[in-house]
C-alpha cells in the first residue's frame, strides 16, 4: 500500500514558468509588436530577462531599453496588438511542464483547494488554461485585472485564497520567481520555488521553504513541509 501523503488545505500557483512554458509564445507575440515599431527581434534569452512582471511592464521596458519610451495611450495600442498576437500563437507555442497534469490531478483528488495567481492579463490567461485543459484543476484564476494590487503585493495572493474558500493559515505558494516568493512572504504563507522557470535572482537569495527541480516531486515536498510544520 502506498504511503498517504499529507497536503496543505490550499495551494496558490503561479502560471508562467511554473505550470507552463509560455516563453516561446511570448517571444513570437512580442517580436511581432516590436518589428512593427522598427525594433529588432529579441532572442529567447533576451525575452526571458523581461518576463515575469506583466505584459505592460515588459513592453514598456523593452521600448525604454531601445531608447523609444512610449506614452500610456501608445502602450494601450501596443498591448492590444500583443494580446492579439499572443492569442493567435499561444496554443501552438505553449508547453505544459512535465508532471503538471499528473500532480494537479493527484492534489485535486486529495481535496486540495487550488488557485492561479498570475500577473498576466485575464484575456491571455483563461483561454490558454482552457485550451490546455488546465482550468479543470482550479477553483479560481486571479489575474492582474482582478486585483488592485498584483504580485508581489499580498492582496493578490490573499484574494486567490479567498476565491477558492481556502485557509490562509494552511496554505502554500508554488512559483518560479522572486516576484512569486515576495508575494508569498508578504502574504505570510510558505513559498516553494521551481528552478526551471524565469527567476532573475540567485535562488539562494530567495526566502523559500523548498526549491523544486522537478514538478513530479511536489507531492512529497508538500508532505515533508506539512509533517515538519
Amino acid at each position: 500500500m502506498s504511503e498517504k501523503l499529507i497536503y496543505p488545505d490550499t495551494i496558490v500557483f503561479d502560471l508562467d514558468g511554473t505550470l507552463i512554458d509560455s516563453l516561446p509564445a511570448i517571444r513570437v507575440a512580442l517580436n511581432q509588436v516590436l518589428s512593427a515599431e522598427g525594433i529588432i527581434k529579441l532572442t529567447t534569452e533576451e525575452v526571458k530577462e523581461v518576463v515575469g512582471f506583466g505584459a505592460k511592464w515588459m513592453i514598456n521596458r523593452v521600448h525604454e531599453d531601445f531608447g523609444q519610451p512610449i506614452k500610456p495611450e501608445k502602450l494601450k495600442i501596443l498591448m492590444d496588438r500583443y494580446l492579439n498576437a499572443y492569442m493567435e500563437n499561444s496554443v501552438e507555442y505553449t508547453l505544459v511542464y512535465d508532471g503538471v497534469y499528473e500532480v494537479l490531478a493527484e492534489l485535486k483528488n486529495a481535496g486540495v483547494r487550488m488557485g492561479i495567481c498570475t500577473n498576466k492579463p485575464g484575456l491571455s490567461t483563461r483561454p490558454v488554461l482552457q485550451s490546455l485543459k488546465l482550468d479543470q484543476f482550479f477553483g479560481a484564476i486571479i489575474t492582474e485585472d482582478d486585483v488592485e494590487n498584483r504580485k508581489p503585493h499580498r492582496q493578490h495572493v490573499l484574494e486567490t485564497i479567498r476565491a477558492v474558500k481556502g485557509d490562509v493559515s494552511n496554505s502554500m505558494f508554488v512559483g518560479d520567481s522572486e516576484t512569486d516568493v515576495a508575494a508569498a512572504n508578504n502574504a505570510g504563507i510558505p513559498a516553494i520555488c521551481v528552478t526551471y522557470g524565469y527567476c532573475h535572482v540567485p535562488y539562494e537569495d530567495l526566502k523559500v521553504k523548498a526549491l523544486l527541480n522537478d514538478f513530479h516531486h511536489l507531492p512529497k515536498v508538500l508532505n515533508k513541509l506539512q509533517v515538519s510544520s
